[in-house]
C-alpha cells in the first residue's frame, strides 16, 4: 500500500463509519431495537475492515520508485540538523 492508498484507505474508514453509524441509528430508532441498531452497525464496520485493511490492488496505483542498491551508495547521505554542535549553557553561581 503506498501513501496515497493510505490516505484514501483512512478516508473511506471514517466516511464508512460514520455513514454505517447514522443508518445504524436511524433503522434502530425506526423499529425502536437498540438490538437491530448493534447489529446494523457490526455488519456496517465488519464491511469497512474487509474493505481497509487488506491490502486491495487499488491502494497501491502510486508505487514508490525505490534505489537500486548498488545506485543508492553512490549518493551520500543526508546530514540531519546542523553540523556544528550547540554549545552547553555554562551554570552561573
Amino acid at each position: 500500500m503506498d501513501w496515497q492508498g493510505q490516505k484514501l484507505a483512512e478516508l473511506l474508514m471514517q466516511v464508512l463509519l460514520v455513514g454505517f453509524a447514522v443508518v445504524a441509528f436511524a433503522v434502530g430508532y425506526f423499529q425502536g431495537s437498540f438490538k437491530t441498531m448493534l447489529v446494523t452497525y457490526a455488519y456496517g464496520v465488519g464491511f469497512t475492515t474487509l474493505l481497509t485493511v487488506p491490502s486491495w490492488p487499488f491502494y497501491n496505483r502510486h508505487p514508490l520508485k525505490w534505489l537500486d542498491p548498488s545506485e543508492a551508495e553512490k549518493h551520500p547521505k543526508p546530514v540531519i540538523g546542523n553540523s556544528v554542535p550547540k554549545k552547553k549553557a555554562s551554570a552561573k553561581k
